[in-house]
């Protein structure tokens, strides 16, 4: 099993990595299938489902799944030049994608949100589809965002636990915690080092380490961002943006002397508050592991470095490292997407990644590395998702600070222990799994349970 770093870990747009990055993904995966093949379309359809269309209002899902029909990518995401294109549509009912001619594609007739039966593979479904000059479907593929801005078409998604573990070649493939932890014994290696090695097999040591100082560098940028702006997120909640002025009243306490020892707590909280605003804004944001839990893993990071004596920058790889490796591990066996198995999906598995990382460039061992994922994990099993109107703002944004104390909280627990404990990691893992199985479909990114329906949505 090998799941890239910079899969884990992906520069995109927000509000949402599953309803945002994936459907403007599958847009333009299916552009490249439109360009392979021998038919000559005149226009384009698309249907959404399940959770893509209980919740697709609030995650501009049906704006991603235009930009991505004309040709648009999140890691290559322009807002000025989607806005244009997104006006320009409006206007003239057409697509124009590189490669193809221009297409019949008219949003408000030929996008439909099917609140119907959700499709069999996955909760977050959709269907694209390209007509001929009677509007009959001339070629169709059915797509699935599976989290994390991941996409799988009905076949791949079929075909997705058939693979072998072994089949990347790489020398630590461990698909399990318990196996990452003999390999770490067996080899003498930290976690990093064995996920470093593994990405060596199809990168060079420049191109790994240029991709993770570049991540760091986007996420900082976001955290920059998100404690300077000001002003109502969009979407109609009216949603005050709130780091700023957190920011501001924890730089005027330090400056006064007024600072308690628990307001380091508050310290995390805005670094993962600020990223989640310019998510919820539509903002440049890293996948860690989605955008929904983006703020997680950049928080925990910032406060390694600005607050804890002995940190170094040149952990920075180390500490992202690490945290793909638990992250890949929770995909696999488990999940990352909130419309699968809730918010503990999302945040929890954030939490967990970010509490390894922190307790691995703090010195702790794979066992107490390990042990930090567990511990996080833990404490968020049963979390549900429930966004308020669907947009990635409540509880999210508030969600991902305390999602950060969590895992630095994890982190420290681990490091007073020599690594032995109760629960392994892998059956949080598959409790999780379990759980989210069991989880009525309401508290699954539909918004048709719980704050989603308790809470005035204007």
């Amino acid at each position: 099993m090998f799941l890239s770093v910079f899969e884990v870990f992906k520069v995109g747009v927000g509000p949402s990595s599953s309803h945002t990055m994936g459907p403007m993904v599958a847009g333009a995966r299916f552009l490249d299938t439109l360009r392979a093949s021998p038919f000559h379309p005149k226009g384009l359809k698309a249907s959404l489902h399940g959770s893509l269309a209980f919740t697709g209002k609030g995650h501009a899902t049906d704006r991603a799944t235009v930009l991505g029909l004309a040709g648009f990518a999140p890691d290559t995401y322009d807002h000025a030049k989607a806005e244009a294109a997104l006006a320009e549509i409006a206007r003239t009912g057409t697509v124009t994608p590189p490669g193809l001619p221009t297409l019949v594609f008219r949003p408000e007739s030929d996008l439909v949100f099917d609140y119907g039966h959700p499709l069999p593979g996955h909760a977050n479904g959709m269907i694209l589809m390209a007509t001929d000059a009677q509007g009959d479907v001339i070629l169709q593929e059915t797509y699935y965002s599976i989290g994390g801005g991941f996409v799988l078409t009905e076949t791949e998604h079929a075909g997705a636990g058939k693979k072998a573990a072994a089949a990347s070649g790489c020398p630590y493939p461990f698909q399990t915690a318990a196996e990452m932890l003999e390999m770490a014994k067996a080899s003498g290696k930290s976690i990093a080092e064995m996920k470093r090695a593994n990405e060596l097999k199809f990168r060079t040591a420049r191109e790994v380490d240029d991709g993770l100082a570049r991540l760091w560098q986007v996420m900082n940028d976001c955290i920059e961002r998100g404690m300077a702006a000001e002003g109502i997120l969009p979407g109609g909640l009216k949603v005050r943006r709130r780091a700023k002025g957190i920011r501001d009243a924890l730089e005027a306490e330090r400056g006064l002397n007024l600072t308690a020892p628990h307001t380091i707590n508050d310290w995390m909280s805005l670094y993962a508050m600020a990223v989640n605003e310019e998510n919820a804004a539509g903002g440049q944001v890293v996948t860690a592991p989605t955008n929904g839990a983006a703020g997680v893993v950049p928080a925990v990071l910032r406060y390694w470095l600005d607050h804890v004596p002995g940190a170094s920058t040149a952990k920075i790889g180390d500490f992202l490292l690490t945290a793909a490796a638990i992250g890949g591990i929770v995909k696999h066996n488990a999940s990352i997407s909130g419309a699968e198995c809730g918010c503990q999906a999302e945040v929890g598995s954030a939490a967990a990644m970010a509490a390894a990382a922190i307790c691995a460039v703090m010195g702790g061992t794979p066992e107490q590395v390990e042990n930090a994922a567990e511990i996080a994990l833990e404490h968020h099993l049963g979390m549900t998702c429930d966004p308020v109107k669907g947009l990635v703002q409540v509880p999210c944004i508030e969600r991902n600070g305390l999602g950060a104390i969590k895992a630095v909280s994890a982190a420290s627990l681990a490091l007073r222990g020599d690594g032995q404990h109760f629960v392994p990691l892998d059956s949080a893992i598959e409790t999780m799994r379990q759980t989210g199985h069991d989880m009525h479909e309401k508290y699954k990114e539909t918004s048709l349970g719980g704050l989603a329906v308790n809470v005035p949505n204007c």
